[in-house]
């Protein structure tokens, strides 16, 4: 078992029975000139995550583990878009309206795609979500059951927000999650470290968490 230094205690995982999960590092959340800086986000706080994920991607890469990115979406017919989340916000221009980057958040847009940065490499799965949660209206458990996956190592965007709802996803679900925090970002501080406290609370009632330097000294010895 390889160990990462976490909170609230070490992270043991093995190899083949971990994978890396990037959760939304979507045009329309992360770049400039997207859907979240049309709406008077700060995106530079999201951008601060791709580097190190950028690292932890390639060192997971060269240790073979399973990578599988998600991407918040849908369907263009929006058959698969509640009614509710649709007019959240009364927004003048919202999801399946036409944006900055083609219709938002809309499957087959340049927005709704991932960000060059981090683009998946062949056969890297590419879970397709119209949820908050990775794990809600896709197949993302039965990749996972399929590959004798165990424990997620979670990076993405936002923290509190898909980030958190995909690991208390896994958590119910039977997975250990180490969310690692330079590798995940939040367009607001205050819910970046709320978000993080919740995952390591009460002796790590959603997850551990840690950083990308301690993850890639873990998986180095893995």
């Amino acid at each position: 078992m390889a160990k990462v230094r976490a909170e609230p205690y070490e992270f043991e995982f093995e190899r083949a029975s971990c994978a890396l999960v990037i959760v939304d590092m979507q045009r329309d959340f992360v770049d400039p000139g997207g859907f979240g800086e049309a709406l008077g986000n700060d995106v530079s706080l999201l951008r601060k995550a791709i580097a190190p994920t950028q690292k932890v991607l390639a060192a997971a890469r060269a240790k073979k583990l399973l990578v599988i990115h998600t991407r918040e979406g849908h369907r263009p017919d929006l058959a698969d878009l509640p009614r509710n989340k649709k007019l959240r916000g009364r927004l003048k221009t919202g999801i399946g309206d036409k944006g900055p980057m083609g219709r938002i958040l809309v499957r087959g847009e340049y927005g709704h795609d991932i960000v060059d940065e981090l683009k998946p490499a062949p056969g890297e799965p590419v879970v397709d979500k119209p949820g908050k949660g990775a794990f809600y209206a896709t197949d993302l458990d039965a990749i996972l059951h399929a590959r004798g996956i165990w424990q997620l190592v979670v990076c993405g965007v936002t923290t509190e927000v898909c980030v958190n709802t995909t690991v208390r996803e896994a958590n119910d679900r039977g997975y250990d999650c180490l969310v690692l925090e330079d590798c995940v970002g939040s367009y607001f501080p205050a819910f970046q470290k709320a978000a993080l406290e919740m995952v390591k609370a009460q002796g790590g009632i959603f997850g551990w968490v840690s950083d990308s330097a301690r993850f890639l000294k873990g998986l180095a010895r893995a």
